[in-house]
């Protein structure tokens, strides 16, 4: 593979990288909560989602100036859009949390943070795979994964409202709890997109 075609697939999988590891630290905030401490994390959590609109902004440089690129300029600039959105979902979920100044974890939106973080695993691991989708034989099976993981991320969004409204007596905290567990879920629906996009490339390319 061209040096200049490598740029672009590295780059999709360095910004997956920053949601995972926007991610991994929801999962630190959902445990490790605290009101005197959660606005640090959300600092925390910008500057990851920063350092990933920097690589996107890299990737646009390099698009602008490109006179071929190894898949088409669309697809390119969709996929970049889409895992840029998965660390802004995610971001979101921890501004979410600091702005309704909560009190306590709703224990269900523990288990929702688990599957977005197995879903931006799977996701790293699919754009590794991604330079080699003319010919690769696991990417299909890496989308199927993603994509299941986002059904468990439904499941466990009705669940969770469920419980939500038929536990919870304070009218405020569900409000909230709902709010959040809904930014949750799209962060399982952002992933799935770069699936897709992912997807849709293999089947036009090969």
């Amino acid at each position: 593979m061209k040096k200049q075609d490598t740029f672009y697939f590295d780059n999709f999988k360095e910004c997956a990288e920053y949601s995972l590891k926007a991610a991994n630290l929801l999962d630190e905030i959902m445990n490790n909560y605290s009101k005197d401490t959660i606005k640090s994390y959300v600092d925390k959590m910008h500057e990851i989602e920063h350092s990933g609109d920097k690589k996107k902004h890299e990737m646009l440089e390099v698009l602008l100036k490109a006179f071929m690129t190894p898949i088409e300029r669309d697809d390119i600039l969709l996929l970049s859009s889409c895992l840029d959105e998965v660390t802004d979902k995610i971001e979101d979920v921890a501004l979410r949390m600091y702005c309704n100044d909560i009190d306590e974890i709703f224990e269900p939106a523990k288990e929702m943070v688990r599957v977005v973080i197995d879903s931006c695993r799977e996701m790293v691991v699919m754009l590794e795979e991604f330079k080699n989708f003319k010919k690769s034989k696991d990417l299909k099976d890496i989308i199927i994964r993603i994509n299941t993981l986002e059904e468990d991320g439904d499941r466990l969004f009705i669940e969770g409202l469920r419980e939500l409204h038929t536990k919870e007596k304070d009218p405020l905290k569900v409000i909230t709890w709902r709010e959040i567990l809904i930014y949750l879920e799209k962060c399982t629906d952002a992933t799935e997109h770069v699936a897709d996009v992912c997807e849709r490339v293999v089947l036009t390319n090969t």
